[in-house]
């Protein structure tokens, strides 16, 4: 009996062990620059791919911003992270993404504070619905429009550091994206709205970076949006209870973990001789093009026109 059982269960880790790190590809460890010197912000750098990616600038020497909401995750976060890479340039700032009036806060605490700024990670994501004390729906305002304005509001300081870089976490889920400029910011209304939501937010992700490169031409500030890959990381949290027992399996067994995630957002970050490839879509398999809705120059173009109105630039 008990060697049946042993035999069953040795099967079953044999063939996890197959599916976790035979169908998702091992992670290439990369040779990053030195970037001592250099300055990044990194939203949501508390957990998930953006504390991997904050991990890993600090080992390259960067100071580091951890653009946060929670004081406690953050603080946490940045002791965590100067200890296990010895660089004590690693600070917590408060930033919370659905309330503009903290994103405005932040910025000019930062500008004050912080001479420079060569790289801003624009990673931070939510998958619930919701709405923000700003009256906009919360994946909308915390995905698109709160990082819209801290970028607006950081351009400046991006540009006099420059060469400098924006990177923006976005995902292929912008394929399923529908802007409707007229209600832009509200929810879109059925069943699915808050996947909708995330959707549409996912497609502001790609077009934001599109039109902030056009606009920056000759600035050599550069921006990119980067799809991390299926990445295990808290942002299923949020999922109807039905689907949990679905998902966790599944991202288990065929999801990225976070430090893998990380990688192409790093690519975008530090990778020579990329600036040709401002405003594209990045893989980890390198630029890809976009859903034919995030290669629309003229919806990237009314999305910053309908952003700036919403933000109040």
């Amino acid at each position: 009996g008990m060697g049946w059982v042993l035999l069953v269960v040795g099967l079953l880790v044999a063939v996890y062990t197959l599916l976790r790190y035979g169908l998702s590809s091992a992670p290439r460890p990369r040779a990053r620059p030195e970037l001592r010197g250099r300055t990044a912000i990194v939203t949501g750098g508390s957990s998930g791919i953006g504390a991997a990616t904050a991990l890993e600038l600090a080992r390259c020497g960067a100071r580091v911003i951890l653009a946060t909401r929670s004081a406690r995750r953050g603080e946490a976060a940045a002791s965590r992270i100067r200890r296990e890479t010895g660089n004590s340039q690693v600070q917590f700032m408060h930033l919370d993404l659905a309330s503009l009036r903290s994103v405005r806060a932040f910025a000019s605490a930062f500008l004050r504070q912080e001479p420079q700024l060569h790289l801003l990670i624009n990673n931070a994501g939510v998958s619930a619905g919701g709405t923000t004390e700003d009256g906009f729906s919360l994946p909308f305002q915390v995905n698109h429009l709160g990082h819209f304005l801290l970028t607006q509001l950081l351009l400046e300081r991006l540009r006099s550091c420059a060469p400098s870089r924006v990177v923006i976490v976005a995902s292929s889920a912008h394929c399923a994206g529908r802007l409707r400029l007229e209600s832009l910011g509200r929810p879109p209304s059925g069943l699915f709205s808050t996947f909708q939501d995330y959707c549409d937010s996912k497609l502001a992700n790609v077009l934001h970076a599109r039109e902030l490169a056009t606009r920056e031409q000759g600035t050599q500030v550069t921006c990119y949006a980067v799809h991390p890959g299926f990445v295990n990381t808290s942002l299923f949290r949020h999922a109807p209870l039905w689907l949990k027992p679905l998902l966790l399996p599944l991202a288990w067994l065929l999801f990225l973990d976070a430090s893998e995630g990380a990688q192409v957002v790093l690519d975008c970050a530090t990778q020579e001789d990329l600036e040709p490839l401002s405003g594209r879509y990045f893989t980890d398999c390198g630029p890809r093009l976009p859903w034919p809705a995030g290669r629309d120059d003229r919806l990237a173009r009314a999305l910053w026109e309908g952003s700036e109105r919403l933000v109040g630039l």
